[in-house]
């Protein structure tokens, strides 16, 4: 590392500040939970928030197959299968022939959905808008830009996580401490 250069290694960081990081991304995480089962409750499970990712997925992809949609969305076939079944039985999906390969089928969003998801869209937005009210331009702008990288830092990451847990099967060396070199 030179002058010129800021970067800082891992190992660099103290744990204090990435157990405060930690500690807030497990905060709004189960928020989010929180409020999803809410609104899934109050709407007698009408709306369910985790299955709208799957029409926005579509709206920005195009239609695909079912299997390329829970890759896209880091969720299992099982899952995907379910709420695609409801968005479907809603009219707000559809199933159609894949015109690459008719004997297997495709889904994409429909006029209905589209409608669906610009009014989540616009009441997702005012409500980010309320809790960023206080907030500069510049502190916006900042923030886009480091949760941005922030995500695509976790997308990556979490494919050596998850190879360093498979490679412990008994879990007790995975938290076994490090040892040290001194």
């Amino acid at each position: 590392m030179t002058d010129d250069d800021p970067a800082i290694t891992h190992t660099d960081i103290d744990d204090g500040l990435v157990d405060a990081i930690a500690y807030e991304i497990a905060r709004l995480t189960k928020l989010r939970d929180r409020t999803n089962a809410q609104i899934a409750a109050i709407t007698e499970g009408e709306i369910e928030p985790a299955a709208y990712a799957i029409l926005f997925q579509l709206i920005h992809s195009g239609p695909v197959r079912s299997g390329a949609l829970a890759e896209a969305l880091y969720s299992d076939a099982s899952t995907i299968s379910r709420q695609v079944a409801s968005l479907v039985k809603r009219g707000l999906i559809e199933r159609r022939a894949d015109p690459a390969d008719g004997r297997v089928s495709v889904l994409d969003v429909t006029a209905a959905g589209r409608a669906v998801a610009t009014q989540i869209r616009a009441r997702r937005n005012e409500s980010l808008r309320r809790m960023l009210a206080d907030w500069t331009p510049e502190e916006l702008d900042t923030f886009s830009t480091q949760l941005h990288r922030f995500v695509d830092g976790y997308e990556v990451t979490r494919q050596r996580m998850l190879a360093d847990i498979a490679a412990h099967k008994d879990l007790q060396s995975y938290y076994a401490p490090a040892e040290s070199n001194s």
